[in-house]
C-alpha cells in the first residue's frame, strides 16, 4: 500500500521551497536526539548540520570544510570530518556513497535506514522509505546463501522539478 504522507515529503523536498523551516524542525529534533544520547551539539557540529540543512543536497566534506573555514571554524580537513563523522554516528547525517558527500538527516528522531533519491541536474536529495525495498534485496540473497549487513540504496535520476524544466 503507498504512503501518501512519504510521497509528500518527497515531492515537497524537491519542489522550490523556504528551507528554514525543515531546517528549524530538523535542528530541534537533532538537539532532543543528542540529548537523550548524552551528546553534544558542539558550535563546530552544529554549524556543520546547518550548512548541511540549508538546501535538501548532498555535500562534499572540503565544501563543508570551506563553508566552516569561511566563518572561522579553520581550515583542518580533520575539523570537518570529526563533525561529519558525528553526525553521521548520532543519526543527524546520512553519507552518500555514489557522491563521496554527507546529506543532513530529514527525520533524524527516527532509526531509519532510508534509500536516496538523488536529481543528477539540480544535486537535491530526497530520502525514501527503503523498508520494502531492502526486505527484497534480503530475501534475494538469502536465496543464495548471503546474508546482507548493510546495503547503502541510492537511485539516481531527475525530479519532477527539473524534468518539467525539460532537463535532458
Amino acid at each position: 500500500m503507498p504512503d501518501h504522507d512519504h510521497d509528500h515529503v518527497i515531492a515537497a523536498t524537491f519542489a522550490p521551497h523556504d528551507h528554514r523551516e525543515c531546517a528549524h524542525r530538523a535542528l530541534d529534533e537533532a538537539a532532543a536526539r543528542l540529548a537523550e544520547q548524552g551528546a553534544r551539539l558542539t558550535p563546530v557540529r552544529r554549524r556543520t548540520l546547518e550548512i548541511l540543512l540549508e538546501s535538501h543536497r548532498a555535500m562534499g566534506a572540503y565544501e563543508v570544510l570551506d563553508r566552516l573555514a569561511a566563518e572561522g571554524f579553520g581550515r583542518q580537513p580533520p575539523v570537518a570530518y570529526r563533525a561529519l563523522e558525528f553526525l553521521v554516528t548520532h543519526g543527524l547525517a546520512h553519507r552518500l556513497q555514489r557522491l563521496n558527500a554527507f546529506a543532513a538527516c530529514l527525520h533524524p528522531g527516527h532509526d531509519h535506514h532510508p534509500a536516496f533519491l538523488i536529481c543528477r541536474s539540480c544535486d537535491k536529495v530526497a530520502e525514501a522509505a527503503a523498508a520494502p525495498i531492502r526486505d527484497a534485496l534480503t530475501a534475494v540473497a538469502a536465496q543464495g546463501g548471503f546474508r546482507v549487513e548493510r546495503a547503502t540504496i541510492e537511485a539516481l535520476g531527475l525530479c519532477a522539478t527539473c524534468a518539467a524544466e525539460g532537463v535532458a
